[in-house]
């Protein structure tokens, strides 16, 4: 079967610096920072205190009766599938609901109801722990529940590959349509990971800024670089296969036109220094879209702000794209939204697709001293107005997943 062409159709986020689509992307445009001292718990004694938390109140998506059975990084799902199956405007009365896919990544999952149900099994006795708890801290509850409220019937699952999962959940839905599985794929990430026990997990590892400045906190590609700083929040994003939206009359927002995927197999924790297989997923992206390196217009980077990341990553853009990589601007929205672990490859998907149809491509915020080891074109602090046919966005995940994926303006 020839490969079918995949667009977007919808899109959909909950993010630490705004609740819907156009209210993230303008903050996103206007440079806004999402960082702040943790709010949800006293971190007071945690060496790490900021994180980038999301404000929003579930009972305003959802009924008391589902709120008390929704667990925190599953009602960021349903809040940006709500938002995107909207956008797409599918229903079952313009698509087979059984070729219709749900594929949505996370990383821990229901981390805060695994820790809070084991102190209530402690002082209470573990028969009395939340009749939800085991349903609502599993992964897969969040594809599930979005299937569930869409009807959607088609191949449903979850991703799980770290910090890559909400790109390796957009590209592998990619090829499920490509290769005529299903027509339709809402997919993404979702993460509710900002917990004392997350926190604690990630400072014992040296991974988090543990600094009081909010303003050098997440400084991806600067020399003050330090660690990453927790986020959380959801995107997703509806994929189509290109005939069927068109037949629809369906708003294509953009193309997917290119994924590669792969693994160091190196280092539990740690990227592969040389960023040989990092190169890799790039390349395949770009092979598999039809492009040549010097095409690409924007790369929303991985950059998480720790300091052999971003150094990895940025030989990885040079080895890749060659004498076009100090010509291709480049970013990191994790200095305006933290990061949000297996939510933010989808979020920052997101942001290549506003970037292609605003004609606009974000800063890395607070970016004050280059690192020689970082020289890429990093738009420091103000976004800038560029006219860009074809965006990239990288993502890197512990266990060595590398993922890249391309979007590309849609011409017809």
């Amino acid at each position: 079967m020839k490969n079918r062409r995949v667009v977007i159709t919808g899109i959909g986020a909950i993010t630490p610096i705004g609740n819907d689509i156009t209210a993230f992307w303008n903050n996103i445009r206007a440079g806004v920072c999402g960082i702040r001292p943790v709010r949800s718990f006293d971190a007071s004694n945690q060496k790490a205190k900021l994180a980038a938390e999301v404000d929003a109140q579930m009972s305003d998506w959802l009924t008391s009766v589902e709120m008390k059975r929704t667990e925190r990084y599953v009602f960021f799902a349903i809040a940006a599938g709500r938002e995107a199956l909207k956008m797409s405007g599918i229903t079952k009365d313009n698509a087979d609901m059984t070729r219709c896919g749900t594929m949505i990544s996370s990383g821990v999952g229901g981390i805060n109801t695994i820790t809070r149900e084991y102190a209530r099994g402690l002082e209470k006795g573990f028969d009395r722990v939340w009749p939800y708890f085991i349903p609502q801290s599993i992964v897969n509850m969040a594809a599930g529940q979005v299937a569930i409220e869409s009807g959607f019937q088609g191949y449903c699952s979850s991703v799980v590959t770290a910090c890559a999962g909400g790109s390796n959940a957009i590209g592998d839905s990619l090829r499920m349509i490509r290769h005529g599985y299903a027509d339709v794929m809402m997919c993404g990430g979702t993460e509710a990971c900002v917990s004392p026990l997350t926190i604690g997990g990630f400072t014992s590892m040296k991974a988090l800024y543990e600094g009081g400045d909010v303003s050098r906190a997440s400084i991806p590609f600067d020399a003050e670089r330090s660690g990453f700083v927790l986020g959380e929040g959801a995107g997703i994003i509806v994929l189509e296969e290109l005939e069927h939206a068109l037949k629809r009359g369906a708003d294509i927002l953009a193309e997917l036109s290119g994924y590669g995927a792969s693994c160091d197999a190196y280092h539990i924790t740690a990227p592969e220094p040389t960023g040989v297989m990092a190169v890799r997923a790039i390349s395949d992206a770009i092979s598999d879209a039809g492009l040549a390196p010097e095409q690409i217009g924007y790369i929303n980077a991985h950059g998480t702000s720790t300091p052999m990341n971003d150094k990895t990553e940025t030989l990885a853009v040079k080895s890749a794209f060659g004498y076009s990589a100090a010509e291709i601007p480049v970013s990191s929205t994790k200095s305006m939204t933290g990061h949000l672990l297996g939510a933010a490859g989808t979020v920052e998907a997101i942001v290549c697709v506003n970037a292609l149809r605003d004609g606009f491509v974000p800063a890395t915020i607070n970016y004050r001293v280059p690192d020689p080891e970082c020289a890429l074109n990093i738009v420091p602090n103000a976004g800038r107005a560029i006219s860009v046919e074809h965006a990239m966005s990288i993502s890197l995940g512990f266990g060595g997943h590398n993922a890249a994926l391309i979007f590309s303006k849609y011409g017809g």
